[in-house]
Formats: C-alpha cells, sequence, structure tokens
C-alpha cells in the first residue's frame, strides 16, 4: 500500500497531465519510474529518447505517444527496424484501438495507410520522407523503436535520414536498448530536433541470476544475490546498483571447482594444451554436457521455459534432434493439441509439395514435444508458429541463434549460452559484453517470473572472472554507421539543393561524434607537442645536431626494413608465378601449416576472362588427408613445383566425401619425385650491396655526435622528440581528416555521380560584382533524368543498378532470366566458396559479363574520386532464382543451387527472394523503363508457394 506523500505525488501527476492519467488507468499495471519521466516529458511538448535493458517496458513510452496523437486529433506513426516487429506492434495497437485506426506499411503489406496510427519498418518512413509524401501531412508523433540500429552498417543510415528529416513539427519518441553515451546521443538530438529529455534505467523490472553449469555441477557467477525486487536497488553515487557493484565478486567456491575440474580435464587430455600426438587417447576427454541432460536439469529445478544460444543453424537443428532421441517430451496431452492446432493455422498456405524438402515433419514432431530451433534458416511460418508457441508456454526449449535476441518479443525463465564465442561471416570472435546483455536480457518474464536466470556452459579454458567481466561491463557505445550513398546523394541534391545537402550531412550524428572526438584530438596533439619541447631541451649538444644525427639512423633503419620488404616482395612474387603455372592433376607439396603434406591440384585457380583480374592464384587442392579448400602464395614461402601429376576425374565434385576419399588414395599411392624442398642458396644480402644505404651509413659515422661520450644517452632524447614530433603531425592530420569529414565523402560521391551524368552542374546565374550577393551564388547540380531514376532505387548496389538498365544490360530477358541477373545485385553469400557458382547459360551469363563490364568501368570512377567501391556481383543465388521463377519445385530448386555451388536453406531462400522481389517491384514501378513489365512479370512468378505464404503471413 502507498504512502500518504506517493499518494499526494500522484494526485498531482493526475492534476498536471491528465492525458497521461487517463492512459495508465488503461493499463493494468503502474507505470515505473523512468515510464513516468518519459511519459510526463511527453505530455510536456518534448522529444525523449529512453533507453532500457530489454523486457523494462521502453514500448510503452511509444504506446502514450499513439494515444496522445489520437486524443489530439493528430497522426502517429511507429516504426521498427524488422517487419516481424511491425506485423507484432501491429497486432498490439489493433487490438487496442481497433482495426479502423490502425495501419500497417511494410515491403509486404499495405493495410489501411491512411488511418491515424501506422505502424511500418523505419524504409518505409525514409522512402516517404524523400517522396514528400501527402501521408506526412498531419503527422505529430514518429515513435522509432529500437533506434540503436543506427549502429548497423547495412541499414543504420536509414534512421539518421528519418531523424534529420522529419519536420520540425513533428515530435520524436526514441527507444533505445541501454547504451553507455546515451547522453551523447541526446545531445545530438537536441541539436537537430530540439527540446529532447534522455531518460535513462539501467534497473532490470526481474533480477537476473547469473550461473556456470561446470561438469554436471551447477554454481553461482557472483557471490551476492541479485536484488529480489527493482525497488529494493540502492543507486550509488556512480549511478550503479549494489547488484552491479557486487557482480563484481566472483563466488570463490567456483573459482576453486574449476581450476580443480580444469586440472581433471588435463588429466584426461582434453585440455588445450599439446597437439594430438601428444595426448594419451586411451583416457577418456573432455564432453560438455549433454542438452537433453541440461534441459532436464532446469526442467526438474523449475526453470523452464528456457532459450540456449548455440550460435550455429546446423547446431540448433542438431539440438532438438538430440533431445528428440534421447527420449526428452515436455508436453502434456492438451498442450500438444493447443501445439497442433497453432502448426495448423500457421502452416496451412504452405504448399504439400514443399513439406518434405522443408524438414515439416521432423519439426513437427520436436514442437509436439515442446522443443524447437529458431534460426535465420527456418521458413517465416515455422518461426512465427514457434514464437507464438513460446509466448502462450507451449513450448519449453528454444534453441536459437543470436538474431532471437533482436527485435522479437520472446522472452524466457532461463537463457542457457553454450559458447562465448561466435562466428560473425569473416571469423570466430568472442561475445561482446554488449552481446552478452543482449542475450541474457531474455531471461526473466514480466508479470510472470519473480528473476530470470542465465547459465553459461563451462569450457576448457573459460575462466570465470571473464565470464563475470561480460555480465558486468556497462560499457557499449552507439556509434553511427552514416556514410552518404549514391541513391541518398540524388534525394537530397533534388530535395534540398547540393548546399543545403551538405548542411544536412554536416548536422548527422555520424558527423556529430567525428567533431566531438577533435576535441580529445586537440588535447592529445597539445601534449605530444609539449613532449617534443621537454624532449628537444634534453637532447641538446653543443657538439654536434643530435636530432640530425638521430634522422640519419632513422633513415638507415626504414632503408633497411624497405630492402627487406623487397625482397619478401619479390620471393611472393615468385611463389605466385610458380602456383600460376600449376594444371589440374599436379601433385605438389604443401611446405608447412595445418594442410603440409602432398596436395593435388584440382583447379588452378587463376583466371582467363579477366574477371577478378590481377588477383593472386588461388588454387583448389585436396590434400592426403581429404581436405579440399583454396590455398594461396602466403601458404608457399618458396616456390612450387609439380612433384607429379595424377588423373582428376572430369567434373569432379570436390564437396563428396566418396570423391575426395577416392582421389586421396590415388595422390597417396602416386609416384613422387625426390623432393628435397627449395635448396638454400647462399646469397649475398641486398642491404649489403645498396649504395644509398652505405651513404647514410658513412654520414652516420662521420657526424660529430658520433664520437660524443654520452651519445646514446642524448639521442634517445632525440629518438623520443622524433616521435612526439611524428604523433603530434599524425594527430594534426586526423583531426583536419575528421573536421567535415562526412561532407567530404557526399562530395565525392557527387562526383562520381556528376562524371557519369547522374548530376548536371547548373551554371550560375551572372550578378554584379558590387551587390551583396556576389559570391554567395554556389554551383548546384541538379538531378537529371537519370538521376531521378538513381533516386527510385533503394539497394546496396543502387549506383550499379542504375547503370545496367541505362545500358540497356537487362532488355530481351524474360522473366526467370532478368530474376536471374538482378539476383546477383542482392545476394551475399554467408561464406566463401572455392570457385565461382554456376550461372545459366546463354543470355543470363552474357548479362553477368556485361554487368561486370559495367562495375568495372564504375570502379574506376570510383577509384578515381576516393569513393569505396561498389561490391562485386555475387553469383550464388541466380540458379535458384531462375528456377523458381521458372516454376520449378522447391526441392529441385535447393537441390540445384547446391549443385551449382550455393547451400540454400529454406529460410535461406525464402529471405533472398523477398529481397530479390523487393528490387523488382522497384524496377516494375520505372514506367518509363522497358524492363518493367518483364520486372512485373518476375514479381509474380517469384511470389508463389513458401515464398507468398511468407508475405501473406
Amino acid at each position: 500500500m502507498s504512502s500518504p506523500a506517493e499518494r499526494y505525488a500522484a494526485a498531482r501527476r493526475r492534476i498536471a497531465h491528465p492525458t497521461l492519467a487517463e492512459f495508465a488507468a488503461e493499463l493494468g499495471f503502474s507505470l515505473d519510474p523512468f515510464q513516468v519521466e518519459a511519459c510526463e516529458a511527453l505530455d510536456e511538448g518534448a522529444g525523449v529518447l529512453v533507453c532500457a535493458p530489454t523486457g523494462a517496458g521502453k514500448t510503452v513510452v511509444g504506446e502514450f505517444a499513439v494515444h496522445k496523437a489520437l486524443a489530439e486529433g493528430r497522426k502517429a506513426f511507429y516504426t521498427t527496424p524488422i517487419k516481424a516487429l511491425s506485423n507484432q506492434k501491429y497486432a498490439d495497437l489493433v487490438e487496442r484501438y481497433g482495426e479502423g485506426k490502425v495501419g500497417l506499411l511494410t515491403g509486404d503489406n499495405a493495410i489501411n495507410g491512411d488511418a491515424p496510427v501506422v505502424v511500418m519498418t523505419t524504409e518505409v518512413l525514409r522512402n516517404m520522407l524523400y517522396a514528400d509524401s501527402p501521408a506526412i501531412h498531419g503527422l505529430g508523433y514518429v515513435v522509432m523503436d529500437e533506434v540503436h540500429y543506427l549502429a548497423d552498417r547495412f541499414r543504420g543510415a536509414v534512421w539518421e535520414e528519418v531523424i534529420i528529416h522529419l519536420p520540425q513539427s513533428v515530435t520524436l519518441v526514441s527507444l533505445s536498448a541501454t547504451v553507455s553515451n546515451a547522453e551523447e546521443f541526446g545531445d545530438w538530438l537536441v541539436t537537430v530536433r530540439g527540446d529532447t529529455k534522455v531518460v535513462v534505467s539501467e534497473v532490470r523490472p526481474i533480477p537476473l541470476w547469473q550461473h556456470m553449469l561446470v561438469g554436471s555441477r551447477v554454481f553461482d557467477l557472483f557471490s551476492l544475490r541479485p536484488a529480489a525486487h527493482a525497488a529494493e536497488q540502492e543507486e550509488s553515487p556512480r549511478g550503479r546498483s549494489t547488484r552491479e557493484r557486487g557482480a563484481s565478486v566472483v563466488d570463490p567456491e567456483l573459482v576453486r571447482y574449476v581450476r580443480e575440474y580444469e586440472r581433471r580435464v588435463d588429466s584426461w587430455g582434453g585440455g588445450n594444451g599439446g597437439s594430438r600426438r601428444d595426448r594419451d587417447w586411451h583416457k577418456p576427454r573432455y564432453r560438455p554436457p549433454a542438452r537433453p541432460d541440461i534441459i532436464e536439469r532446469l526442467d526438474r529445478a523449475g526453470l523452464l521455459p528456457a532459450i540456449t544460444f548455440v550460435f550455429s543453424r546446423n547446431g540448433c537443428d542438431a539440438a532438438v534432434n538430440q533431445c528428440l532421441r534421447s527420449g526428452l517430451r515436455l508436453t502434456d496431452e492438451r498442450e500438444r493439441a493447443e501445439i497442433a492446432r497453432i502448426i495448423d493455422e500457421r502452416t496451412g498456405s504452405l504448399p504439400d509439395e514443399d513439406l518434405h524438402v522443408l524438414g515439416y515433419w521432423e519439426w513437427r514432431e520436436g514442437l509436439l514435444a515442446g522443443l524447437a530451433a529458431h534460426h535465420a534458416g527456418m521458413v517465416p511460418a515455422f518461426k512465427e508458429a514457434v514464437e507464438e508457441c513460446f509466448v502462450r508456454g507451449l513450448v519449453k526449449a528454444v534453441f536459437a541463434t543470436e538474431t532471437l535476441a533482436l527485435g522479437i518479443n520472446m522472452p524466457a525463465r532461463t537463457v542457457v549460452l553454450e559458447r562465448l564465442v561466435k562466428w560473425n561471416g569473416e571469423a570466430h570472435v568472442d561475445v561482446t559484453p554488449g552481446e552478452y546483455t543482449q542475450l541474457t536480457g531474455r531471461a526473466g518474464r514480466r508479470g510472470i517470473d519473480i528473476e530470470g536466470h542465465a547459465v553459461v556452459v563451462w569450457a576448457p579454458g573459460m575462466d570465470p572472472s571473464v565470464v563475470a567481466g561480460l555480465a558486468s561491463t556497462r560499457t557499449y557505445p552507439l556509434k553511427s554507421s552514416f556514410r552518404p550513398s549514391y541513391n541518398m546523394a540524388v534525394n537530397l541534391v533534388g530535395s534540398f539543393g547540393r548546399a543545403r545537402a551538405r548542411e544536412l550531412l554536416g548536422s548527422s550524428f555520424a558527423q556529430f561524434q567525428a567533431d566531438r572526438s577533435v576535441v580529445g584530438l586537440a588535447r592529445a596533439a597539445t601534449r605530444h607537442e609539449k613532449d617534443a619541447e621537454r624532449w628537444a631541451a634534453e637532447m641538446h649538444s653543443e657538439h654536434g645536431d643530435v636530432g640530425e644525427y638521430a634522422a640519419i639512423r632513422q633513415q638507415i633503419s626504414d632503408r633497411e626494413k624497405e630492402l627487406s620488404r623487397d625482397t619478401q616482395a619479390k620471393r611472393r612474387m615468385e611463389a605466385a608465378d610458380a602456383l600460376a603455372a600449376l594444371r589440374t592433376g599436379d601433385v605438389i607439396r604443401v611446405p608447412s601449416g595445418r594442410r603440409q603434406g602432398l596436395a593435388v591440384v584440382l583447379d588452378p585457380g587463376v583466371s582467363d576472362s579477366g574477371i577478378g583480374g590481377g588477383a593472386e592464384p588461388r588454387p583448389l587442392v585436396l590434400t592426403e588427408d581429404k581436405w579440399a579448400g583454396r590455398l594461396s602464395p602466403v601458404d608457399f614461402p618458396t616456390p612450387v613445383s609439380a612433384l607429379s601429376r595424377v588423373r582428376v576425374p572430369k567434373n569432379f565434385n570436390h564437396r563428396s566425401p566418396h570423391a575426395r576419399r577416392d582421389l586421396a588414395s590415388t595422390l597417396r599411392n602416386a609416384r613422387v619425385e625426390n623432393d628435397l624442398g627449395a635448396r638454400r642458396v647462399g646469397r649475398r644480402s641486398a642491404a649489403a650491396d645498396d649504395p644509398v644505404l652505405q651513404d647514410l651509413r658513412a654520414a652516420l659515422r662521420a657526424h660529430p655526435v658520433h664520437t660524443l661520450p654520452d651519445r646514446e644517452e642524448r639521442v634517445r632524447a632525440a629518438e623520443r622528440w622524433l616521435r612526439a614530433v611524428r604523433e603530434a603531425d599524425a594527430t594534426q592530420r586526423r583531426m583536419a581528416d575528421r573536421t567535415g569529414s562526412l561532407t567530404r565523402q557526399f562530395d565525392r560521391t557527387c562526383d562520381v555521380l556528376e562524371e557519369l551524368g547522374y548530376l548536371v552542374p547548373e551554371v550560375a546565374p551572372l550578378v554584379p560584382a558590387d551587390t551583396e550577393v556576389a559570391g554567395a551564388v554556389d554551383d548546384v547540380p541538379v538531378v537529371t533524368d537519370d538521376g531521378r531514376r538513381l533516386a527510385r532505387i533503394w539497394s546496396e548496389g543502387d549506383l550499379l543498378v542504375a547503370e545496367s538498365l541505362r545500358a540497356g544490360a537487362w532488355r530481351g530477358l524474360t522473366p526467370a532470366e532478368l530474376a536471374a541477373v538482378v539476383s546477383t545485385v542482392v545476394f551475399e553469400a554467408r561464406r566463401e566458396t572455392p570457385g565461382q557458382p554456376a550461372v545459366p547459360a546463354g543470355k543470363v551469363a552474357a548479362t553477368i559479363a556485361e554487368m561486370r563490364r559495367i562495375r568495372g568501368r564504375l570502379q574506376d570512377a570510383e577509384l578515381d574520386h576516393g569513393v569505396p567501391a561498389t561490391r562485386d556481383l555475387d553469383l550464388g543465388f541466380a540458379w535458384a532464382a531462375y528456377r523458381w521463377a521458372d516454376g520449378q519445385s522447391l526441392d529441385r530448386v535447393l537441390a540445384g543451387a547446391e549443385q551449382a555451388g550455393t547451400e540454400l536453406s529454406g529460410g535461406d531462400f525464402v529471405r533472398w527472394t523477398r529481397q530479390l522481389i523487393d528490387l523488382l517491384d522497384q524496377l516494375a514501378k520505372l514506367d518509363d523503363e522497358p524492363v518493367a513489365p518483364v520486372a512485373r512479370r518476375a514479381v509474380e512468378r517469384l511470389r508463389r508457394g513458401v515464398v507468398a505464404a511468407a508475405v501473406s503471413g
């Protein structure tokens, strides 16, 4: 029961904020302090930035903005980063306000777009702003959910474009995960949007227990238990709760047990030390706890439902299969009946002939048992069924990749992390503190659980203190990824002119951060200059210029390094030339590294078509131990030569284990000429005969400082002086680079567009020299017809698409052929694969070759103007797009893609097809383009079967 003082404060708030009081009365729960603070600021006319942990209830503030807009008779747009979140928020608002007042606009759906409240993806709003859509008129509030997406390197610019271009009459509500530089982001919002209140809460509504599972035992990670309720958390003077300050103390019992367990594991031969040959393989090796055992342990402890993050799609599917094989079943008869109903409802539109290839029956069996995977490789219908079952408490264990941590509302009682290392598309990297917080933020369901639990599964080499650091670190800043694209440039110039566009770019968060960093650089430059003065005094000598002597020494060192690099470059060139001479069937010896030993060349890896010209040869080889992959000159410190030859079967498939085994056997039996490796020939060092180096060394010996008794002491001071001077100069250059860096990028982008004819400089009108406006008129480039076409193309390869249209490269293609060639701009393989994927012969192959030539010309212009190159075409989806648009079955499409060199899951196929449809739909709306009707037919042919089911869902 509240105190008299609290009741009095609440009464005063009701009087001061009647709209908020009305809204709060409809909620059915009390608002948290941060929600009250943000809503009151909004009610007083300010914009707000709300940063709070996952599940804290940030969206309540956005919902109040919607309520306030309706109360004032104005419009509200609610934007989200992903379509699934838009669909979810649309359903929530329809339930509250009814279908007549709420609309939905995404790339796939357009429902009641003229409604007073419209939910949409952020890209849709950005496009509205550039098109000056009538829908903007009367707009009062925009909610930007998950605004921290502006750090996303692919899509982040969209958020900043919207924030900058929204009319000043619109009140902005920004909702973000907790970031450490919320105040900096808020300061920027004040500069571009006016009065903005920053509201930060680091208090989780549900306290989080941190655990570590070591073998069969579960330990608390920290010595202190988290507070039972958020209200019990006492704020320290430094802004961190008592729980967080205590969280730095790792449970000593856990530390002792891990040390003992690690010694035990090492004695088994399962630790990280030593090679395989050194270990005693008769001893048992360490194996992590079985997934079914972990789930059963959580079930017995009452800690289900649980989400286990696996970081691998195949690992997620394998986890469900392991649990099913173990006989684990987590549902009763009533729950299974309800799950079956949801499955039938969500997947009823999927064609029967596609169910087998999608793994429907295995997926259904797992779901009925209360077990499921969740990852991007699943078709949307499967993921949506899993999400609904999980939210309703029917599915008890979900094995997911980290994509589940973004946006979708799927909280659990417990989160399990199997590993703290993940693949980022290029390498295996450690999970960051921000990612750890995002993942474990799913633990604890508000209104259901008293506390949430995070469990890290221990593995050899894992230090509990490192895990504790991940769990307690609160430093993950929001960094802008804003960069001017070609499409953005023509839209800005077309809407505002070049001068105004430069001002707008200068007001971006990216430039705001760059300018702020200059302040720190200026301090660093001053510090380096003072250091230089101090060292200059210490190195001074009456008997000669010590700085000059130190400079000669530095020149000698630089020259020696240069000669060494030249020698190494020559050796690398010799190694590359030797690789380029190899032919299919040559037997070579890999001198060192993981692939050491004999190998047979399957493909020399040298292009003769001009594609990728200038690249080093990367032969595809098969080693004795049946590994197939590409090598490079880095693997050969000395030139390689063929030792023998073996016959490689025609159409040899290196992905086939059977084929690899047979050829590896042939390789082991091959007669190899005596190979003693490259003999080291005694050669005179390049440095010994270099005249420049000889002159420098003579000058050093003749210098008067050379004979000083305290020479080395003074030279050390001189070297520090040189270093301080170089650091000061480098810092000054960085300061110059960062000041106005974004507008310089914009100017370079516009220069490319002018050269290619998308922008044309307007001739400045002549004015008398003595008038006030003399010299104030700038050349303002206008957008050409080609530029206006480019302004309607939203794609990472926007300029390549526009250039292909202008060159007529896509004319005369059938819908299936057009889908295939356009896919090369959209698709991006998850990982690099050896060799180029196959593409349909004839017009498709010829068109792709023409697109490569167009990209080559485009690259030349980009290189001339210092603009990052447009990425290369990716051919990995061409066959799949062609076959699907040609009406072939999903089974054949996926099998054909694999044969062509690309492995696609059902979910991958649907996702890339939807993105392809999005770009083709843009082409279809270019009414003056001959390719437009073909693009419309391609969209119709692609939007069928499992793809149509995903769009309608």
